[in-house]
């Protein structure tokens, strides 16, 4: 960038969220995290973070994140914290502990290798 064009970009968010919920026909090779019971943990999230009133948490459900036989997964940003949600308790595991205090929930992290 040059001295035109440089400018300040907003930060939105503390923190976004971004949980898939691609759903897939039962027994598909892939999986998927909707077949996996990603609704009502997203649906679960989703009021945990409007009702503790965290404005600046941005939540998104999406398409395929791309490692469908690991999920449900969702991803953090701008940290790039990949979870494994599988209990409405982890849930609010990672809200209370990720999105309001800054801290890693470690026992729910994915390790993900691109194949």
């Amino acid at each position: 960038m040059n001295a035109e064009t440089e400018f300040e970009l907003p930060q939105l968010y503390r923190y976004h969220v971004f949980a898939c919920h691609t759903q897939r026909p039962p027994n598909h090779p892939h999986g998927s995290c909707g077949a996996s019971g990603a609704q009502a943990l997203w649906d679960r999230m989703g009021k945990a973070i409007e009702s503790q009133g965290l404005n600046d948490v941005g939540f998104t459900v999406t398409g395929c994140l791309g490692f469908c036989n690991s999920g449900p997964l969702m991803v953090v940003y701008p940290d790039g914290v990949w979870y494994r949600a599988t209990t409405p308790e982890d849930v609010d595991e990672i809200v209370n502990s990720h999105l309001v205090q800054g801290k890693r929930v470690d026992r729910l992290v994915m390790v993900l290798k691109r194949s």
